[in-house]
């Protein structure tokens, strides 16, 4: 029995980069073999055993055969038979089939090391085609290394390609799509995710809500990029300059998801388009199974982004119902997530990127302001059921129109 480090472990510890978990494989064993040195069994799809003290995952050594559509349909053969480089060469990408054994010694069959020294992502074999989530991996990695210099190889992109083409792609399972997204949100450059998606066609399968705005143009006036689908992009870039969370950074990526069902006859204006994106996002949450606090949150800033860009122009009483709408006046509140990909929507323009947003600031005085009132009055006063909440309303309203009559003679 042989064990070596494999997978991303090895991968960042050449690249330098932080090391997150390690993951082990073992050649020349059998189950029980581990089994009767008390590692515990985790694979269900194949033999997965965790260390009884690490904790680390030690997987067998393994090959698979394509035996059906979509990422389950593998068979595997985990026996203790398979060697070292017929498991490297089942994996995605070359940079990801790389082993180090208990000498130390870097073993690389596929040339990872080289492809990491020229910033290439590519994959090992012809077997990548098989499983149609590595088009998501694949697209993560990007997410992840863009920022080092990283793009997809030619013929991996190719075959990316082919994949979308034979209807690969069209077998991805909601859960697994949001599973690869959610990472991907997190990465240093999450817009690569997307951006490696559209180059492979596989974002008008994937995330077809995304793909529709590319092609739709905005005023020149206000977005110099013009395409509703780079502004997306350069909105989820600022996003993930402003906040690491990853609910943060969606709600400004699909922030002008209704500008996609603008007549083109109305182009460059979007009128409405807020409220017009508003089924969409309920589609694409539904389909996705997105969890309901980022949903909020997306639905919040599509809503209202508009009414924060434009916040010094509304009236107190319009600034108190967003502020109601958007659940500000909660305990439990995103108000500072809200404005952040608001925010990230302003910078997101070309030119815009370091301009600065005091829209935030004003608001999060006007929320302070109402949330100050001394509601004891209305709770005392002879009203009840739904006039509670106007008399609230009224005196929050007030309050605010103070503050802003304040404001502008700073």
């Amino acid at each position: 029995m042989k064990i070596y480090l494999v997978g991303g472990a090895v991968r960042d510890r050449l690249l330098d980069y932080p090391v997150s978990e390690r993951d082990w494989l073992v050649v020349g064993a059998a189950p029980e073999t581990l089994l009767a040195q008390g590692y515990k069994p985790v694979g269900k799809d194949f033999p997965v055993f965790l260390h009884p003290e690490t904790h680390d995952e030690y997987a067998l050594a393994r090959t698979e055969r394509k035996t059906a559509p979509g990422y389950k349909g593998f068979s595997i053969d985990a026996n203790p038979l398979v060697t070292l480089e017929e498991d490297l060469l089942r994996r995605d990408l070359t940079i990801n089939a790389m082993a180090i054994g208990d000498d130390g010694v870097l073993i690389d069959p596929f040339h990872g090391q080289r492809d990491l020294q020229n910033r290439i992502l590519r994959h090992v074999s012809p077997a990548f085609s098989e499983d149609p989530v590595r088009i998501l991996r694949v697209a993560r990695f990007a997410a992840r290394y863009a920022h080092l210099g990283f793009t997809v190889a030619d013929e991996t992109r190719q075959l990316m390609r082919g994949m979308v083409q034979s209807g690969e792609a069209d077998h991805l399972v909601p859960e697994r799509v949001w599973a690869e997204l959610n990472k991907a949100l997190r990465e240093a450059t999450p817009a690569a995710f997307f951006q490696a998606l559209k180059d492979c066609r596989a974002l008008a399968v994937i995330f077809p809500e995304i793909d529709a705005l590319f092609g739709v143009p905005q005023p020149p006036k206000y977005h110099p990029e013009i395409d509703t689908g780079e502004h997306s992009l350069m909105a989820l870039t600022e996003a993930a300059r402003l906040s690491t969370k990853p609910e943060v950074r969606l709600a400004a990526l699909l922030h002008d998801l209704g500008k996609a069902v603008t007549a083109p006859d109305c182009w460059p204006s979007h009128h409405g388009h807020e409220r017009k994106g508003l089924p969409i996002l309920e589609r694409f949450c539904q389909r996705l199974r997105v969890p309901k606090s980022v949903k909020t949150l997306c639905a919040h800033v599509m809503e209202y982004h508009t009414h924060c860009h434009r916040v010094f122009e509304l009236r107190s009483d319009t600034l108190i119902g967003m502020l109601q709408a958007i659940g500000a006046f909660k305990a439990d509140n995103h108000l500072q997530d809200f404005l952040l990909a608001c925010e990230a929507d302003a910078r997101g323009r070309t030119g815009f990127e370091h301009v600065a947003y005091p829209q935030a600031d004003y608001i999060k005085m006007a929320a302070q302001t109402a949330l100050a009132v001394d509601t004891r009055q209305v709770l005392n006063a002879d009203v009840q059921g739904p006039q509670i909440g106007e008399a609230i309303q009224r005196l929050r309203s007030q309050a605010v129109n103070t503050f802003k009559q304040y404001y502008q003679t700073q």
